[in-house]
């Protein structure tokens, strides 16, 4: 490791190995050796650009005040405005964040898309909290976000413990606070609200893509195989579906 990558990455010694941040740094190592990058342009590519971390004070239904911890990690906007989703869960830790912001740079740019890598979340159990409490939190972390929020800056998404209804909250707080329509502002909205066709199987549908290109690669017959899935959340469900209708099982 040299003097000057030392210098600019300061996250690079942070996480232990095994961590995902210090998988997806490991994976961008190899790649960068491969790819013989320049020590500056490495050390920049392993470290978000900016990080955002803040408390949202929540009126609970009870009447009580309940403190969230929230953040936005926007890794790098080098290809046009940061991407990436927002999670609710009460495990996330910033540098799980930390490293699917830079998955998502990575994504963005295999296909090609003109948009960089972020991501949010909220630590918090939205099946603990009522459907009151859950668009006050959403409300929150957009008040905390929206200077450095909309279409040309960072556009968010739905992830984990997060809907479509949850998106609809965030929307109408950002244009309440800028007092016009902005629809570009965020997606994974409802069809009928500007929303994407098919945004809800995307994901688990990708999974089986990638599978199956896989596969073939690997000469192995789709039918000889077995598929073990983790959960039946928004991915897993639509990954499953997906997997029967094509392979049989």
């Amino acid at each position: 490791m040299d003097k000057l990558s030392k210098t600019l990455d300061p996250v690079r010694t942070g996480p232990a190995t095994g961590t995902a941040l210090g998988e997806a740094q490991a994976q961008f190592d190899r790649v960068a050796n491969r790819l013989r990058l320049d020590p500056a342009t490495t050390a920049l590519l392993r470290t978000p650009m900016r990080e955002h971390h803040f408390v949202i004070p929540v009126r609970m239904d009870d009447g009580t005040s309940r403190m969230f911890r929230g953040n936005r990690v926007q890794h790098n906007d080098a290809r046009g405005p940061y991407k990436g989703g927002i999670r609710f869960h009460p495990a996330t830790t910033v540098d799980d964040v930390r490293a699917l912001a830079m998955l998502m740079t990575w994504k963005c740019a295999i296909v090609d898309l003109p948009l960089g890598g972020a991501k949010g979340s909220v630590v918090c159990d939205p099946r603990s909290l009522s459907l009151g409490e859950q668009e006050r939190l959403c409300r929150g972390w957009v008040r905390q976000m929206a200077r450095n929020l909309g279409p040309l800056l960072d556009v968010a998404a739905p992830d984990v413990m997060t809907s479509s209804q949850h998106m609809m909250w965030m929307l109408d707080e950002f244009e309440v606070i800028h007092g016009s329509k902005w629809p570009g502002f965020i997606t994974g909205k409802p069809v009928g609200m500007g929303g994407s066709s098919g945004r809800a199987e995307a994901t688990g549908y990708g999974v089986v893509a990638v599978l199956r290109d896989a596969l073939t690669q690997f000469g192995v017959e789709p039918r000889a195989t077995r598929a073990s899935i983790q959960g039946f959340g928004n991915v897993a469900q639509h990954a499953a579906r997906r997997m029967c209708s094509w392979a049989g099982h």
